[in-house]
């Protein structure tokens, strides 16, 4: 499974409508709406890289009110959960 990260900037005029129809696409797995440089962080997952260049160019830039995207491709993966795992003994504290 490939992870990538599309950060948006959008007309503040078509946030919440932009917002929708980009969730709305296949692979599009979730969309955040934030504050800072962008305003939407889309989570894109798919099995085949040839699949971003179908629904980042061809589908997200095309949504009404999307200014620019800038997307990010995931290598690897991290979390507390995966580190707690990977540290664990399976000792029982007592």
């Amino acid at each position: 499974m490939i992870t990538a990260i599309v950060l948006i900037k959008t007309a503040a005029d078509r946030l919440t409508e932009a917002a929708q129809e980009i969730a709305d696409l296949d692979g599009v797995d979730e969309v955040y709406s934030c504050a800072g440089d962008v305003d939407l962080i889309a989570l894109l997952r798919v099995s085949r890289h040839d699949e971003l260049a179908d629904i980042v160019p061809a589908r997200i830039n095309k949504v009404d009110g999307v200014l620019d995207t800038d997307t990010h491709i995931a290598f690897r993966s991290y979390s507390r959960k995966d580190t707690e795992a990977t540290f664990s003994l399976g000792l029982d504290e007592g």
